[in-house]
């Protein structure tokens, strides 16, 4: 079981990006708001990893912080909801704000983000509220470390955001509130996603 990774980092793409650890490269699969603030390939990265196993195959999930980890730890534990929705559910707001979220039994703010119905937002809440609960009394904060400046496109911010589930014209008025040309890709998805989580 893989635990976490220290490498560097080859290829970068929002939710996937490929970690090269003493010439093996490592594909995993990485929230949008871990993608933002990712470093640019070429330089190191240290990655808290859950190893997810099928059957048909051994996936990689990644988060910089180890509040991100434990709260995917904690949407994989509700029926149903499995490893790319539970990424999906953390690009769509911060975890501390997720943690609260959930704590405070909000299912409406849940039903925000992309591929969160009802159901599952009241799945979340009724399976995961007493644990986000503590996460959210102790306080802990994400330490990430400041996105690295790389070329990056607000039609690629765009292309990711439909990706995760936001609808075009929804995804396009909130890069454009939030990006400038020629800003760094993940300033630009950090700032629409700030934006679109109110």
């Amino acid at each position: 079981m893989i635990a976490a990774l220290a490498g560097t980092v080859v290829e970068k793409e929002p939710e996937r990006l490929v970690v090269d650890v003493q010439g093996v490269g490592y594909a995993v699969h990485v929230s949008l708001r871990t993608f933002a603030d990712l470093p640019p390939a070429g330089e190191p990265v240290r990655l808290l990893v859950h190893t997810e196993v099928r059957e048909d195959a051994i996936e990689l999930f990644g988060f910089l912080v180890p509040l991100e980890r434990t709260l995917f730890l904690l949407l994989r534990k509700v029926k149903g909801l499995g490893p790319r929705t539970a990424l999906g559910v953390l690009s769509g707001m911060p975890a501390p704000e997720l943690a609260a979220v959930i704590a405070a039994g909000d299912g409406g703010r849940l039903q925000t983000i992309p591929g969160v119905g009802k159901r599952f937002a009241e799945r979340i809440v009724v399976e995961c509220r007493e644990a986000a609960g503590a996460l959210a009394r102790s306080g802990e904060t994400p330490r990430r470390p400041p996105a690295a400046a790389a070329g990056g496109a607000l039609d690629d911010a765009v292309s990711a955001l439909v990706n995760l589930g936001y609808k075009r014209p929804e995804a396009e008025r909130a890069v454009e509130r939030a990006g400038r040309p020629g800003a760094p890709l993940e300033e630009v998805l950090r700032a629409a996603l700030q934006g679109l989580a109110g």
